[in-house]
C-alpha cells in the first residue's frame, strides 16, 4: 500500500516515457472527443441541470455549458456526459472504462485548487488510468457480481484528489478507503438487460472519489481499500510505475456497447468482401460470448440503442457504420433499421465464452433472400491495445464528434491545444476552452 501511495504522489511528468505521454494525450482527445458529442444528449442535459441545482459551489464547470459548480458535482455531470454516449476507451480486463471518469474528476480537482501545469495534467491522467485500472482488474478478482465501473473509478478520482489536495500518507490511505465503500458497486448487467440512463455508473463514481478526498482532508476516516491493500491482490499492484495499463486501453470506432463491436465488424467485413446490400439480407445470425448475447433489446431510445447488438449490426449493415445520428433520432426512426435488427438472432458459443474478457469474439452468418449463405470467420473489434489505431484514425473520429456540434474552427482549435500540452506550461487554456458554452 506505501508503494501505492508513493506511487500516487511522487510520480512526475519526467519518469514518464515518450510513448506514455503519448498515449495520454490520445486517451485525453478521445474522451474530450466524446464529452462533446454526448452534451448533446437528454442524458447530458439533465445531469447538468441536476449538478447546479444539488451541487453548486466553487472551483469547477460544466463542459461545454459554463455554469460554475462544486468539484464533486462536475466530475459527476462531465463524466456522465462522456458515458452518455459509448464511444470512450476501455480497457478488457476490467470490463469498463476508465477515462470517462479520472478527466472530468481531475480537470475539475485542478480547476478548484488552482492547479494549471500542463505536464501535471499529463502526469496525474497517466496515474489515474493506473490506479483505476488495476482497482478495476482486483476489484473483478474479489468479488463475484459484475460491477459498474464507476465501483474503481471512485478510487482513481480519490487518488487524484489526494495528489491534487496535496494529502499526507495517512489521509490518502483514509481517501483510498472511502472511495471504495462508497464507490457505486452496481450490479452492471441490470443495465445490460434493461438500458437506461444510469449506464456504467462512471460519473457517480468519479464525484465518490472526488468527495472522498475532500472529506479526507477534512479528517474523515474510511474503511480500508481492499482491492489496495488485502496481501491476495498485491500482484496487481507490484508492477505499478514498471507496467504502463494505459497502454493497454482499447478505443472506439462506434458509440455502441463494446461486446457488440465484433459482430458489427464481422458483418461489415462481409457486406465488403462480397458486395451485399441490406436490402439483400433476410436474416443475421450472431454467435458471440455470453454478455454480447444479454444485449437483445430493440431500441425505443438512445440508451437502448447504445447497449443493443441487433440494432447495432443492423444499423451498420444499413449506413455502412455507426454514428452518433445511428444511435439518436436519425437511426431510431429508420424503419429500415429496426426491421433489419428483429431479423438478428443471437447464440452464444463455449469457444467464445472462454476467450471472454481477454478477448471478444464473434461470428456472423447473413442469409440472403436469394437463397445464399455467407459465413464469417471469428471477428474483434478494432483498436484493441494489440492492433492500436493509429494517430489519424483517433484524430479523425475526434472531428467526427466535435465538429457537427463546435463547428470546424472551435474543433480545430480543440485538437491543437490538446496535441500541444506535452511542449507548453500552462493547461488553463484548455480548462477554458472545454467550460465555454455552446450557445
Amino acid at each position: 500500500m506505501t508503494d501505492t501511495i508513493d506511487f500516487i504522489h511522487d510520480t512526475k511528468f519526467g519518469d514518464l516515457p515518450e510513448h506514455i505521454v503519448h498515449e495520454a494525450v490520445r486517451c485525453l482527445a478521445d474522451t474530450l472527443g466524446v464529452a462533446v458529442g454526448g452534451s448533446q444528449t437528454s442524458l447530458s442535459q439533465i445531469i447538468r441541470g441536476h449538478a447546479v441545482r444539488q451541487f453548486g459551489g466553487y472551483g469547477a464547470r460544466l463542459w461545454w455549458d459554463g455554469r460554475m459548480v462544486s468539484p464533486a458535482g462536475a466530475a459527476l455531470a462531465n463524466g456522465m456526459s462522456i458515458d452518455s454516449l459509448d464511444a470512450h476507451d476501455g480497457h478488457k480486463l476490467t470490463k469498463g472504462h476508465v477515462g470517462c471518469g479520472v478527466i472530468p474528476a481531475l480537470i475539475a480537482l485542478m480547476q478548484a485548487e488552482g492547479g494549471k501545469s500542463a505536464k501535471e495534467l499529463l502526469t496525474s491522467i497517466v496515474i489515474g488510468y493506473e490506479i483505476g485500472t488495476r482497482a478495476g482488474i482486483s476489484l473483478h478478482a474479489s468479488a463475484s457480481d459484475y460491477h459498474s465501473s464507476g465501483a474503481w473509478i471512485a478510487l482513481a478520482a480519490a487518488a487524484l484528489g489526494a495528489r491534487q489536495l496535496g494529502l499526507n500518507k495517512e489521509m490518502t490511505r483514509e481517501a483510498l478507503g472511502i472511495a471504495e465503500y462508497h464507490g457505486p458497486r452496481s450490479q452492471m448487467m441490470r443495465c445490460i438487460d434493461a438500458p437506461t440512463m444510469v449506464k456504467d455508473g462512471s460519473g457517480w463514481g468519479a464525484m465518490a472519489g472526488v468527495s472522498a478526498a475532500y472529506l479526507a482532508k477534512d479528517g474523515f476516516t474510511g474503511a480500508p481499500a481492499i482491492t489496495m491493500e488485502d496481501p491476495a491482490l498485491s500482484d496487481f499492484w507490484g508492477d505499478l510505475g514498471q507496467i504502463w495499463r494505459i497502454d493497454e486501453q482499447y478505443m472506439k470506432l462506434y458509440p455502441v456497447c463494446r461486446w457488440a463491436q465484433p459482430a458489427v465488424e464481422a458483418v461489415l467485413g462481409l457486406a465488403q468482401k462480397y458486395q451485399i446490400n441490406a436490402d439483400q439480407i433476410e436474416l443475421v445470425e450472431i454467435e458471440t460470448f455470453h454478455e454480447a448475447k444479454r444485449l437483445n433489446v430493440i431500441p425505443s431510445n438512445t440508451e437502448q440503442a447504445q447497449y443493443s447488438l441487433p440494432f447495432s449490426v443492423a444499423a451498420a449493415l444499413v449506413r455502412g457504420s455507426i454514428g452518433v445520428p445511428e444511435v439518436t433520432a436519425s437511426g431510431l426512426m429508420d424503419d429500415s433499421i429496426l426491421d433489419l435488427a428483429k431479423t438478428v438472432h443471437i447464440t452464444e458459443t463455449d469457444e467464445f465464452n472462454r476467450s471472454f474478457p481477454a478477448r471478444r469474439f464473434a461470428r456472423a452468418t447473413l442469409r440472403l433472400k436469394d437463397g445464399i449463405v455467407v459465413i464469417s470467420e471469428p471477428t474483434e473489434a478494432k483498436g484493441d491495445p494489440e492492433d492500436k489505431f493509429d494517430d489519424d484514425v483517433v484524430w479523425s473520429k475526434f472531428n467526427g464528434l466535435v465538429e457537427p456540434v463546435l463547428g470546424n474552427s472551435s474543433a480545430g482549435n480543440l485538437a491543437r491545444i490538446i496535441r500541444s500540452l506535452p511542449e507548453v506550461e500552462d493547461a488553463n487554456i484548455l480548462f477554458d476552452l472545454v467550460c465555454q458554452s455552446k450557445e
